[in-house]
């Protein structure tokens, strides 16, 4: 261990990926019960801030992955990611989005109806440590590139780029939003959103959070599905936060104070197998007259924008919903 230590001080005089890559290694000897995550400072800090809400498994897969992995010597590839085509100020492929089945209408939502569904894999991109997501860049597009060793004019560079340019646009009126770098930061901004906080000796008291529940890398095959059942996500405020491209784990979080309800939505593969069992997470806003009209899903629901059009869509692979409990008498 010694020896391991001196090699990372060392390496932060000539390489800032060096010394990344030997914090996370160095971290990786805490890990010993249950889960590997189970122990990380990230686990603990989600312990404290929602205590009651167990930490998905997706999530403590993408943090054991940035402890056990440096992100900046893993090579980046452009993927698809279905969870940003969701976001209000999204233009994305309407054919495309369309095969997936992740937009629907609210009249779709009840035991009995058949849905198509056929969700793409999705990146499984690593969560960074707190106090390494700091030393990372983010802001500049230019600095993302070139730690990244990302070509400019890639298909990984035009990934980077938009997930930059939808960070750093203003809200839309009656939104707020934060796009958030560590676990601990997409907590904490989830939280301040929905007007709480980590109380004295921990935790939040009325917010718990929850994911889609999805094979392991989000891939659903393409079949019929059969509602089974649906669940409000009894609420006074909801945070959604997608994963959205970029070589480490970014979450654009966002809240719109009203007109939007959310669902906990039990389906199985239709077949004589009876096919997959999934549980997803789904949102349903009632007033997209803010939304960017080019959003694929006017085009999919042959719809508009209006104060009065619906739209919903599921949660995919690795997002995240944080739900204020509402008080009760």
């Amino acid at each position: 261990m010694d020896h391991l230590l001196l090699f990372s001080f060392k390496s932060v005089m000539h390489s800032k990926s060096a010394f990344l890559l030997i914090v996370v290694a160095v971290s990786t000897t805490a890990m010993v019960h249950g889960h590997p995550a189970a122990s990380t400072p990230a686990a603990r800090f989600w312990e404290q801030a929602l205590s009651g809400t167990p930490m998905p498994e997706v999530l403590a897969d993408f943090v054991q992955k940035g402890i056990d992995l440096s992100p900046l010597v893993e090579q980046y590839s452009a993927q698809p990611s279905i969870g940003m085509c969701t976001l209000f100020n999204t233009i994305c492929d309407a054919r495309t989005v369309a095969e997936t089945g992740i937009f629907f209408h609210e009249a779709e939502l009840h035991p009995g109806s058949t849905m198509t569904l056929s969700f793409p894999a999705e990146a499984e991109t690593a969560i960074l440590p707190h106090d390494v997501a700091g030393k990372v860049p983010f802001e500049n597009l230019s600095d993302v590139l070139s730690t990244f060793h990302i070509s400019p004019g890639s298909a990984e560079a035009a990934q980077v780029e938009d997930t930059l340019r939808k960070c750093q646009q203003p809200p839309i009126a009656g939104e707020m939003k934060a796009c958030t770098m560590s676990l601990e930061s997409t907590v904490k901004a989830a939280m301040e959103m929905l007007g709480t906080t980590i109380q004295q000796g921990g935790g939040g008291g009325d917010v718990w959070a929850a994911t889609s529940t999805l094979p392991r890398g989000g891939l659903l095959p393409r079949r019929e599905y059969i509602v089974e059942e649906v669940t409000k996500l009894e609420g006074t405020g909801y945070v959604a936060c997608h994963k959205v491209p970029f070589p480490y784990a970014v979450f654009h979080c966002h809240i719109a104070h009203t007109g939007y309800i959310g669902y906990k939505v039990t389906l199985h593969g239709r077949g004589d197998d009876e096919g997959p069992v999934v549980s997803l997470l789904a949102f349903c806003h009632f007033d997209t007259s803010r939304w960017n009209p080019a959003h694929p899903a006017f085009q999919i629901l042959k719809t508009h924008p209006g104060a009065g059009t619906s739209v919903c869509h599921f949660m995919s692979y690795g997002n995240l919903a944080f739900v204020k409990k509402a008080r009760t008498a």
